[in-house]
């Protein structure tokens, strides 16, 4: 099969020709229709994973999948040859991802069929980045009225949580660019969100918006400390970055560090979103898998929305 890989780390992806893997008892075999750069995925290809993860290589990238399951593993149930499927990658090492014409993956986690009106091109990009945003969002658990701020508004996660704060009625504070950013974040949240540049002073355009500090805030981007204090005492602060202690000394501030964790309900919560159409999965570009070298030198250069990954 055709996959992208790496014969090391850091190095720079490349399309190979590799065995189609073997679903294990208890994994099923999807050919791969769609998928989609991450954060995790250009972390890996610079190497900056090395050390927290095993890396086995020849190295197959890829977190997020959709598509249809070719074979199964012994043992599954409820899942059946032919079925739609769509998900996210979960193994403790670095090596069998899903940027190639197939993947195996566990049922346990990472997996769920794709429901009626749900586009196999979101589906695909949909995975690790809606389950940080859902995740994210209800850390931080902003409520009817409240400010959130969203720092790195535009990213994949970002580009999600807008929308799920929006709905629950929040007042969202969103970072970026005037132009492409800022029009994104517009359409996204129905013209509802003030936006803040940050290319500019951050801290005094969140002060003139809420001057005793915002309710909520995700740190998705920049600087964890600067975001820290711009939420107001007994606010919450959920982060997709490690965040260890932020806060200032005295302050009265709930600090979440979020972990991704697709199980079957999120991500059919997730899928059943963007199939009634309360959310979108904002897909910048789609790139086909030979041109995916080209894909993680565009998101290393900044992107607006999600990179989709047409294979099949």
């Amino acid at each position: 099969m055709r996959a992208v890989s790496l014969p090391s780390v850091p190095s720079t992806p490349q399309v190979t020709e590799l065995d189609v893997p073997v679903p294990q008892p208890g994994e099923v075999l999807v050919k791969v229709a769609a998928s989609s750069i991450n954060g995790f995925d250009a972390a890996t290809v610079a190497g900056y994973l090395q050390g927290l993860m095993e890396h086995r290589f020849p190295l197959v990238l890829g977190k997020d999948f959709a598509g249809t399951v070719a074979a199964l593993g012994e043992g599954v149930t409820g899942y059946a040859v032919g079925d739609q499927v769509f998900g996210v990658v979960m193994r403790p090492f670095l090596g069998t991802g899903s940027l190639g014409e197939y993947v195996a993956v566990p049922t346990a986690i990472g997996l769920a069929h794709i429901p009626a009106g749900l586009p196999i091109a979101e589906a695909g990009a949909l995975g690790l980045a809606g389950t940080a945003a859902l995740t994210a969002i209800e850390a931080a658990d902003p409520t009817d009225g409240e400010d959130i701020l969203v720092v790195g508004a535009t990213g994949g996660v970002g580009a999600i949580a807008v929308q799920y704060a929006a709905a629950r009625g929040a007042r969202v504070i969103a970072t970026a660019r005037p132009g492409a950013e800022a029009e994104l974040i517009t359409e996204l949240t129905g013209g509802k969100a003030e936006i803040v540049d940050y290319t500019a002073d951050l801290s005094a355009q969140v002060r003139a918006l809420a001057p005793n500090g915002v309710a909520a805030a995700l740190h998705l981007a920049g600087d964890g400390q600067q975001i820290a204090d711009l939420v107001a005492d007994g606010g919450r602060l959920s982060s997709t970055l490690g965040l260890a202690d932020v806060a200032s000394p005295g302050r009265d501030l709930t600090v979440s560090t979020v972990r991704a964790n697709p199980d079957k309900a999120t991500l059919a919560r997730l899928g059943a979103d963007v199939a009634s159409g309360a959310i979108r999965v904002p897909i910048a570009t789609t790139y086909s898998l030979e041109q995916v070298p080209q894909a993680f030198a565009d998101f290393g250069a900044g992107t607006v929305g999600k990179l989709a990954i047409a294979i099949n």
